[in-house]
């Protein structure tokens, strides 16, 4: 866990947050600031600042089976939804830790931006 990171505080309950998935590698959370009706953030418990440092395989499957239970949990599964990971800051990452936006709800559309 990094000291000053508010996600790894988060992951790891050091901070309390709106949970709605948790397994010994990843937990998932519901975003402060929602761009969708679900709009859930899924990080793994050890600190990685984005998905090219070196995240091992099994934190990533972790992650992938975290999107899954939160999109069945959400309702979102069947209709839909869209997963993102924002890396770098011209990305617009604000938090530098390894995380993944799910998010549904709505009609997303095909447009990125």
């Amino acid at each position: 866990m990094k000291d000053d990171c508010i996600f790894c505080k988060i992951a790891n309950h050091v901070i309390e947050s709106n949970y709605v998935y948790e397994d010994d590698l990843v937990c998932a959370f519901r975003d402060m600031n929602p761009q969708a009706p679900t709009h859930v953030l899924v990080v793994p418990k050890e600190h990685y600042a984005n998905i090219v440092d070196g995240v091992p395989g099994d934190t990533l499957a972790a992650m992938a089976h975290a999107v899954d239970e939160v999109a069945k949990a959400e309702g979102i599964r069947e209709d839909g939804f869209r997963v993102i990971a924002n890396t770098g800051d011209a990305a617009g990452q604000t938090v530098h830790h390894l995380h993944w936006h799910v998010l549904g709800g709505k009609n997303l559309g095909e447009g990125l931006l």
